[in-house]
């Protein structure tokens, strides 16, 4: 297989679950400042999605203060930021034009009609229509794409990059997620009532409230949101979940240079298989999902270099940086 098609590939997945990942995070977001709350709060609350996507510097380059219109333009509409919904929805689109031939008809035509919905999609609409309901559909479409993308492929290497760019850009959104989140949290000292519904708006950003009430039955603690978010192997949303899938994709399209990426994914998602979460908390959560951002890092790195073409052109996440 030609490495440009793998890139194509790979990053047409990685946009789209990208796209899905921020409209996720905007819509909690939206909720969360719905609660009562001090105004300084209200900022902490809507510098997340920056500090997770790694964009506040590039933000502050435009604007002075954190404003919640001015947030959502920015990951929402702002064709120059490359994480912004716009332009993760118009990426996925141009890497599945590249390689039309090697789609399925069914999984273009997703995509493509997904894109040219977003290109004409109005900033009005977008705000009386309601900003929720936008959510949904970006969440919708990519889900589609996904459906679309494990009902039509062949099992074959396009289909194994694809899933390995959803499952490092999950990983990575997760661990950036969490962290974030639950340092904003853990050190607030909300009311029981804006506890439970800060901590459930955290879960169900990555759809996994049901999944928690299924596993623990009981109140929601920020322990075990972090087990289920890091350890829990049928979440699927969860860190151990993500580095077993991108570990079982990178098998299946091993070649004489990937042994090390195969062994280095491997070791990561057998580290989580088999983790305890006390050993995690003792070193440190924010400690934690850190070297574990740097090691999904890598690997991305590492798999551009054995498979994909030698300069690509795409974003891959910055580096988050911490909530002020």
């Amino acid at each position: 297989m030609l490495s440009r098609t793998a890139d194509h590939c790979y990053w047409m997945a990685r946009y789209t679950e990208r796209a899905e990942n921020t409209a996720r995070m905007l819509d909690v977001n939206m909720r969360l400042s719905l609660l009562p709350q001090p105004e300084d709060r209200r900022r902490q609350t809507w510098m997340v999605p920056l500090s997770i996507s790694g964009l506040a510097d590039n933000y502050f380059e435009r604007y002075k203060e954190v404003i919640p219109e001015r947030v959502l333009e920015f990951m929402v509409f702002d064709a120059t930021n490359p994480s912004s919904i716009y332009s993760c929805l118009r990426g996925a689109r141009e890497n599945a034009h590249a390689v039309r031939g090697t789609l399925t008809s069914e999984l273009w035509e997703t995509l493509n009609s997904t894109w040219l919905d977003m290109r004409d999609y109005q900033r009005e609409r977008f705000v009386e229509g309601g900003i929720g309901e936008f959510f949904e559909w970006v969440k919708f479409r990519s889900h589609l794409s996904r459906g679309v993308t494990v009902a039509t492929m062949l099992r074959e290497e396009p289909f194994n990059f694809a899933r390995l760019g959803t499952f490092l850009e999950r990983a990575d959104n997760t661990a950036r997620l969490l962290d974030v989140k639950y340092e904003l949290l853990s050190v607030s000292q909300p009311d029981a009532a804006s506890d439970f519904y800060q901590w459930s708006f955290l879960l169900r950003s990555v759809s996994a409230f049901e999944a928690y009430r299924k596993a623990y039955s009981d109140l929601i603690t920020p322990r075990r949101v972090a087990e289920l978010l890091i350890l829990n192997e049928k979440m699927p949303r969860s860190l151990c979940q993500c580095m077993t899938e991108v570990h079982s994709n990178l098998v299946a399209v091993r070649n004489a240079a990937s042994g090390e990426t195969e062994r280095r994914a491997g070791e990561l998602a057998s580290a989580l298989r088999f983790g305890n979460l006390e050993d995690i908390f003792d070193l440190g959560l924010h400690n934690y999902l850190t070297r574990f951002v740097e090691r999904v890092a890598d690997l991305s790195g590492r798999i551009a270099n054995d498979f994909l073409v030698p300069v690509s052109g795409h974003e891959a996440a910055p580096v988050a940086g911490k909530v002020e």
